[in-house]
């Protein structure tokens, strides 16, 4: 047990702290911990730090998460990492974890974790759906862009088409300085090399035939804000050259133009596309790369974080069935057929996959057999029968449903739009108390 004097130390912290032994057990724990994991010291000290923070039985290195405790004692130096806690009443929330090594009276290795809640991301109301799940891959990939938002320079985003490259600009416009600025988009690859100069840079009265009034292009318009350029490979290298310039200099003309404007933007690029491949090729500039790429983030493929699918779907189904009026929901099989699946196509064939699933669907059940809108996949599974009875239905999306949110009733019972007293009730009715 703690000194008088080092539990005083650690009360001194604002943010919740923690001191964790070599076996996981927590020796020593801060009001501000106790406040936010539980409301006694007694149902803390004594328990291994996975079971409070995680609401696990085991290590969270063992899923396939960056464990602090586990670099802490094996290298001895200062660790952080970027992670998911459940509060003492289940409810989940972002937190960045800095722990290092602390010699302990005794002379025995300890490890001290600070734990400094990070704010959910906003409701971008975008297109295409929110940074919505918590796997490994994506939180590292919200926590770059949120690093990257707090910065000035310019940021590209790698990824593969439909990830969600938009969304991830807008995160980090509306996550930076600039988010009382305007955020403009512009695809790249749809524009000619004259349309896409007059796109950005916009054109004056006369510049060229059929040209009747003066045009204020994206820079200008972006002006105090971020600007974000899909498919940057795609850009013609004479306007990669002059994109640089602006770059560089904050000035540019409008097309037919005499009056060098000025303007202050950020730029975010994004690409599917080899860029240094490219440049080796000669058809993409070295130098506007390295303007671009000060920051370079890659957004995971849906398939690298599968375990994020299911809550994917859950919110992107709930967007459908709210623009449609309907009010449709997967089964049990339908949920394991999306998890084996491959979506080459990413968030945007999810998306269009339940668009058509629940336009195609005779009642609110959406089965495996109206998601099999491609080739079918190894492994796949198959349809559900004709048979299936509906309490059996309800019975597996319940049941999936508290194995993705830790057995949390009330955050079952918000999805299902139920009282959590219905839940319960359901839960026993279907003998789901192991799940």
């Amino acid at each position: 047990m703690p000194t008088n004097i080092v539990q005083s130390l650690i009360d001194i912290r604002d943010e919740p702290f923690v001191l964790i032994d070599a076996d996981y057990r927590i020796v020593a724990a801060n009001a501000a911990y106790r406040t936010a994991y539980g409301a006694a010291e007694s149902q803390i000290v004594g328990r291994r730090c996975y079971e409070i923070s995680h609401h696990r039985t085991s290590p969270c290195h063992l899923h396939k998460e960056d464990c602090p405790h586990q670099q802490v004692f094996e290298t001895g130096q200062t660790h952080e990492v970027f992670h998911v806690h459940y509060d003492y009443h289940g409810n989940a929330e972002q937190a960045r974890i800095l722990g290092y090594a602390i010699t302990g009276e005794d002379g025995r290795l300890l490890l001290g974790e600070s734990v400094r809640r990070v704010p959910e991301e906003k409701d971008l109301n975008c297109q295409e759906i929110r940074l919505i799940g918590r796997s490994p891959a994506l939180l590292r990939a919200v926590d770059n862009l949120r690093q990257a938002a707090h910065s000035t320079v310019g940021v590209l985003l790698l990824g593969e088409s439909g990830v969600g490259k938009e969304l991830a600009a807008h995160f980090v416009h509306e996550e930076s300085a600039r988010t009382s600025g305007p955020f403009l988009a512009i695809d790249c690859a749809s524009l000619s090399e004259s349309l896409f100069e007059s796109e950005i840079f916009g054109h004056e009265r006369g510049s060229f035939t059929g040209c009747i009034g003066l045009k204020k292009g994206l820079i200008e318009t972006a002006d105090g804000g971020t600007l974000f350029l899909d498919e940057v490979g795609e850009i013609p290298l004479p306007m990669q050259a002059k994109l640089l310039r602006v770059l560089e200099t904050g000035e540019f003309r409008r097309l037919g133009g005499r009056t060098t404007i000025r303007a202050d933007i950020r730029v975010v690029a994004a690409t599917n596309r080899d860029l240094p491949d490219m440049i080796a090729r000669g058809a993409f500039r070295e130098d506007l790369y390295y303007r671009l790429a000060c920051i370079t983030i890659r957004l995971p493929s849906l398939r690298d974080r599968r375990s994020d699918i299911p809550a994917l779907a859950e919110a992107l189904l709930a967007r459908i069935n709210k623009t449609s009026s309907k009010n449709t929901y997967l089964t049990g099989e339908a949920l394991e057929w999306l998890m084996r699946y491959d979506f080459p196509g990413n968030v945007r064939e999810l998306r269009n996959m339940l668009e058509r699933a629940a336009a195609l669907a005779h009642s609110d059940v959406i089965g495996a057999e109206l998601l099999d809108a491609a080739p079918a996949q190894p492994g796949a599974l198959p349809a559900p029968t004709k048979t299936s009875t509906m309490n059996a239905v309800e019975a597996d999306y319940i049941r999936h449903l508290l194995r993705e949110h830790q057995g949390n009733r009330r955050k079952v019972a918000q999805i299902l739009d139920l009282s959590e007293r219905t839940v319960y009730r359901k839960i026993r009715r279907y003998n789901l108390e192991g799940s």
